[in-house]
């Protein structure tokens, strides 16, 4: 049987999510949750994939580690980090600016978050 399919398309039939999300897996778990949310933001996985693909390619042109920094760096600002976002990130360096949050502690999160101003920024009783 033929499939009428531009050659660049049928070289992704081989690929599926979860070979993405294994191969994003190996570069780390920021990565991984980014892969999991570009596959998520489509209504059809397979839309995904060219998006999946380019992200982790990038890894190839800048490294594993700053990959894995600028996708850290995209989930500090969104939960849902695009191909495009992440690429923006490592084109301007905003990578190799240190965050504090970690994907492990994001992914496991319980939904608790603290005060960032007290009671008297919002004017509450000042002691």
């Amino acid at each position: 049987m033929t499939i009428h399919m531009p050659e660049d398309h049928q070289n992704y039939l081989e690929w599926n999510g979860n070979r993405f999300i294994e191969w994003a897996k190996k570069i780390g778990s920021c990565t991984s949750i980014t892969v999991k949310s570009i596959l998520a933001s489509f209504k059809v996985e397979q839309q995904g994939y060219r998006s999946c693909m380019g992200l982790l390619k990038l890894g190839d042109k800048y490294s594993v580690d700053r990959l894995e920094s600028a996708c850290k760096k995209a989930l500090t600002y969104t939960p849902h980090p695009s191909y495009k976002s992440i690429k923006n990130i490592l084109t301007t360096g905003q990578d190799k600016i240190p965050d504090e949050v970690s994907c492990e502690s994001k992914s496991s999160d319980s939904g608790q978050h603290g005060f960032t101003r007290g009671a008297d920024y919002y004017g509450g009783k000042k002691s």
